[in-house]
């Protein structure tokens, strides 16, 4: 299977040595059934003899045959199969299929988000494939049945991990994440942890934390963790990620956060996303091809587009300039409370350019198509996907922006210099990287309410009454969990 179509239905082979260790955790006796129900190649089906494996490639089930042929193989779709079989199983481990929200789509997320409703496991459609995947395994196993699963890292912060932790706790006497910096897929941008759960039918009173630098095979699941209890967790978000930091950097955050030195950067302003515009390419245009189709100055206005375009510090007239001498496709062509459309305009809407943005998905669904809702012009920038930290960039040039980056509107009485120093402050990088989640590949990624969230220090001055030691430790363990050096 080609590397594109083995990620469009999640496949990646776990490690042998990673396979053979999770079953080790479950320790599945002679006379005990083990399920892996993606099983792939049989990496996980060939570590017991008493085995059973699903997958919906017909090439790994005969492959996993060849592997483990005493194993029974099943070529179908789990959540087919988990509606129909009635068997149960002492054991399931394996590595489930992940594949993002925008793929796991139709008749098949529709199917899988039901059968975990029914589970009690309500997620959204903005939900990975792993994650009701883990639900209806666990409806498989019998009273006191244990799982181990090879599972993503967004586990430690993604916002459907949360309706799968409460669903765990809720459904197993034990739970233990195996959160592990170094990379268990070498060729992947994302970071994979472990699960391992036991007792099912049980309810857990914390979930059980064990921090690796690299995977280690071991016989059994780890013991030296730390219990997190359900309230301290809940009190986090559900994000298992903010403990990956040591207790002393946490403990010295909340007690920060509570002290009254500190705000929340939603408190002084209004972060949300840019314009969409549906078509960007026809409705961004560069100063010349302006000019040459004759399109009024009056209804162009400078625009962010990328992120990349963001100088350190701010966007003033001479960084316009700039873009504006080497041509670049900053002018958003802005049509709202435009009565009159000129000649020209028309030409543009009506070429073939127009005529193929009007079909895109979000032109042919508002009314008119051609004009781009939400412009407007905010206090400052934000960068939302950055490498060593976000960027609050003023806008003194006053453009508009695309959802390329965050609009940042100050509430009033807020000053841009005083917010500025705040944001640079070492409380605010630690709090952008607990706050913020790792994208892949070293980056960092903030929603706008995880932006919301950042804390930042209201006396900037009072500069002895900060353990900048300790915050700076804190920054640089949470960029090396996401490969940032």
């Amino acid at each position: 299977m080609s590397r594109t179509a083995a990620k469009l239905i999640g496949q990646f082979y776990s490690p042998e040595e990673v396979a053979s260790t999770l079953v080790r955790w479950l320790n599945p006796r002679g006379h005990e059934r083990l399920l892996d129900p993606s099983c792939g190649d049989g990496r996980f089906v060939k570590q017991h003899r008493n085995s059973v494996g699903i997958d919906v490639s017909l090439n790994s089930c005969l492959e996993a045959r060849v592997r483990a042929p005493w194993a029974r193989i099943f070529e179908a779709d789990f959540f087919n199969w988990a509606s129909d079989t009635t068997d149960r199983f002492e054991c399931i481990a394996g590595n489930p299929p992940f594949i993002r929200y925008q793929n796991f789509n139709g008749s098949l997320r529709r199917q899988a988000l039901q059968l975990s409703a029914i589970q009690g496991a309500k997620f959204s459609a903005l939900t990975s494939s792993w994650a009701p995947f883990l639900v209806v395994a666990t409806n498989l196993l019998k009273p006191g049945g244990r799982m181990a699963f090879v599972v993503p890292a967004e586990i430690g912060h993604a916002t459907y991990s949360a309706p799968l932790l409460n669903f765990l706790v809720t459904n197993f006497e034990r739970i233990v994440v195996v959160a592990i910096r170094e990379k268990v897929f070498p060729e992947l941008s994302e970071d994979t942890w472990l699960l391992y759960a036991e007792g099912r039918g049980g309810q857990a009173k914390c979930i059980e934390l064990a921090v690796w630098d690299e995977f280690s095979p071991t016989t059994g699941p780890p013991r030296e963790t730390k219990k997190i209890s359900l309230a301290s967790l809940r009190r986090h978000g559900m994000r298992l990620r903010k403990f990956i930091l040591p207790d002393e950097v946490l403990e010295y955050y909340a007690h920060l956060s509570e002290s009254g030195r500190v705000v929340h950067f939603g408190s002084l302003a209004r972060i949300g996303i840019g314009y969409v515009t549906g078509a960007n390419d026809f409705f961004h245009l560069k100063p010349s091809d302006a000019e040459r189709l004759g399109i009024p100055k009056s209804l162009l206005k400078v625009a962010v587009r990328k992120g990349e375009q963001l100088p350190s510090r701010s966007v003033d007239k001479a960084v316009v300039k700039a873009w504006i001498d080497k041509d670049e496709p900053v002018l958003l062509l802005d049509l709202s409370g435009t009565a009159y459309l000129p000649r020209a305009v028309k030409a543009y809407l009506n070429s073939d350019a127009g005529n193929k943005a009007r079909q895109t998905y979000k032109c042919r669904n508002r009314e008119p198509w051609y004009v781009v809702p939400d412009v407007s012009r905010p206090d400052a920038f934000l960068t939302y996907m950055s490498w060593k930290k976000p960027s609050l960039v003023v806008n003194a040039a006053k453009c508009v922006c695309s959802n390329s980056v965050h609009a940042v509107r100050l509430r009033r009485h807020v000053k841009m210099d005083d917010l500025l120093v705040a944001w640079n402050h070492p409380l605010s990088n630690l709090s952008k990287e607990i706050e913020g989640h790792p994208l892949g590949g070293g980056l960092l990624k903030l929603e706008p309410g995880e932006a919301g969230r950042i804390l930042l220090v209201t006396d900037t001055h009072a500069k002895d009454r900060f353990d900048y030691e300790l915050l700076e430790r804190g920054v640089t363990i949470a960029r090396s969990w996401r490969h940032c050096a």
